[in-house]
Order: structure tokens, then C-alpha cells, then sequence
């Protein structure tokens, strides 16, 4: 298993694009969905909420279990993927590319978020 390297982790296994415009894109990584194992739902923030790091901002339930999804940063969400709504099975099959979950205006990093490396290492993949 391959994590970008361009992109940064935190440890409760979500990822975080490069900030663009303000605005960054937020999936879990392959690590997370496997994991899970089969996604077949995803209640994702709304366009407008305010999300906080750290904090859970939503959830994903698989055939094994529900669980929280969690902010990497602080924000207002400005766009939350559809696609993953309508097909939760993106997140299983393409997490780093379609299976992305939603987008904030960051307002606010945290510090700790890792490298690929670094959260290679923390994940043990």
C-alpha cells in the first residue's frame, strides 16, 4: 500500500490535500477503508458546517461496523462529494482519487498532521 506523498495524514487515518485557494480536499486513507471493510454508507458534513479538528464531522458504516469520520483541520465545508453519497463503494475502491469525502476552507492546521512517510510508519503499512 502506497500513501501520496504529496498529501498529509493525521492519526485518525484521514488525509488532507495541499491547501489550494483556502480550500482543502479530506478522504480516508486505503489503510482506514480496508479496515472497514465494505462501505455501503457515508453521512457526510453539509456545505456550510463547520467542521473542527479533531472532531467528528460525520460517519461511514461498512458490512463490519460504523464509524466516525473525523476533521483533519478547522473549517467551513464548501463542498461534500456526491459521487461517494450515491456510491459509498468509491471509498473501498478509489480513496486517494474519486473516494475523497469533502472539502473545507481551512481556517484554522493543526500542527501534527503527518508526512506519507510518518503515517506509514504510524499505521504499520
Amino acid at each position: 500500500m502506497s500513501n501520496p506523498q504529496q498529501l498529509r495524514y493525521s492519526k485518525e487515518h484521514e488525509w488532507l490535500s495541499a491547501v489550494e485557494d483556502g480550500v482543502a480536499t479530506i478522504g480516508i486513507t486505503e489503510f482506514a477503508a480496508n479496515a472497514l471493510g465494505d462501505v455501503v454508507y457515508a453521512d457526510l458534513p453539509k456545505v456550510g458546517d463547520t467542521v473542527t479538528a479533531g472532531e467528528t464531522c460525520g460517519e461511514l458504516e461498512s458490512t463490519k461496523s460504523v464509524s466516525d469520520l473525523y476533521s483533519p483541520v478547522t473549517g467551513e465545508v464548501t463542498e461534500s462529494n456526491q459521487d461517494v453519497v450515491d456510491d459509498p463503494s468509491l471509498v473501498n475502491s478509489a480513496p486517494f482519487e474519486g473516494g475523497w469525502l469533502f472539502k473545507v476552507r481551512v481556517a484554522e492546521e493543526p500542527k501534527d498532521l503527518l508526512s506519507a512517510d510518518e503515517y506509514t510508519e504510524f499505521s504499520g503499512n
